[in-house]
């Protein structure tokens, strides 16, 4: 019987794993229309109100998006007061969906990454996630691997679809 030779491991191959950068944390996302009148009307007095008699603590050391889950027209003072509460307690906030949090965290890692570790690599990005990976940081990581990687391939080592190629010089 012939020995079977795993040539994605004999191969020069670069896997570049989103996950690896997923930041540890709880998240958590803040419904602005719980504290309007019916989910739609803010009136600012009942609304302060509320936020004062929140428990912001809860958020210590969370990720948190606020958002406004109702078609209410809000002003955006609204959600400013509400990440102003959220400060001394939560690790970050941004307004939005969890999606975009998940999206606003992995701009900043991305971005302090060094990427000449594969300066003229076949690099892979790998497409199976067990975590939510955000498409914004597969878009954010193929274009910072870019300038460095020879080609560029998304998906597993054994089904990867070709997104880049250098041009030949």
């Amino acid at each position: 019987m012939e020995e079977i030779i795993n040539k994605v491991a004999n191969s020069a191959l670069e896997v570049f794993d989103l996950e690896d950068y997923y930041p540890k944390g709880m998240r958590v996302q803040i419904d602005i229309s719980q504290w309007l009148l019916e989910g739609f009307l803010l009136k600012e007095k009942d609304f302060r109100e509320h936020l004062k008699n929140h428990n912001w603590s809860q958020y210590q050391d969370q990720y948190v998006a606020i958002n406004c889950s109702t078609d209410a027209i809000i002003p955006a003072w609204s959600t400013i007061l509400v990440a102003i509460q959220l400060a001394p307690y939560a690790k970050k906030v941004v307004d939005g969906t969890l999606e975009d949090l998940d999206a606003s965290l992995y701009e900043e890692i991305l971005s302090k990454l060094d990427y000449s570790a594969y300066k003229n690599m076949p690099v892979i990005i790998k497409g199976c996630s067990r975590k939510p990976v955000p498409m914004r940081a597969y878009i954010l990581a193929s274009t910072y691997l870019q300038p460095f990687a020879r080609s560029i391939m998304y998906g597993e080592a054994c089904s990867a679809v070709p997104l880049y190629k250098e041009p030949k010089k």
